[in-house]
């Protein structure tokens, strides 16, 4: 049996991991990041535990091919997302960390103020 605040961790990662590889490669240009932004975070928003999404992809590395646009990297990817199972809470992270797109946890533990999911 594991605990609700091991069950929103894994929830938190699971959704970092799973937009990571969705959406690396996706052609992008700025122009149109602020849509793919608001497209991840509302796709993510839909998973089961999400109760917050806040997504930023870093225009300053979008260097355009010859056809006018760049493909998103991983080291372009500013995410928190934050979930909630039963009476526990997680936030988490992908950012950019030394040159690598690094997911970590921020902070987990009860939420006092949430009733059950």
């Amino acid at each position: 049996m594991h605990s609700d605040q091991e069950k929103a961790a894994f929830e938190a990662g699971i959704k970092l991991g799973a937009l990571y590889h969705q959406w690396v490669g996706t052609p992008v240009s700025s122009a149109t990041a602020s849509g793919i932004e608001d497209a991840i975070a509302s796709a993510v928003a839909l998973q089961p535990f999400v109760t917050c999404v806040d997504v930023t992809l870093n225009r300053a590395m979008m260097t355009s091919n010859v056809f006018g646009y760049s493909e998103l990297s991983g080291l372009m990817l500013e995410v928190t997302v934050t979930t909630r199972v039963g009476q526990a809470t997680c936030q988490a992270r992908l950012h950019q960390s030394e040159g690598y797109p690094l997911m970590e946890i921020i902070a987990c533990g009860p939420d006092d103020s949430a009733g059950p999911i």
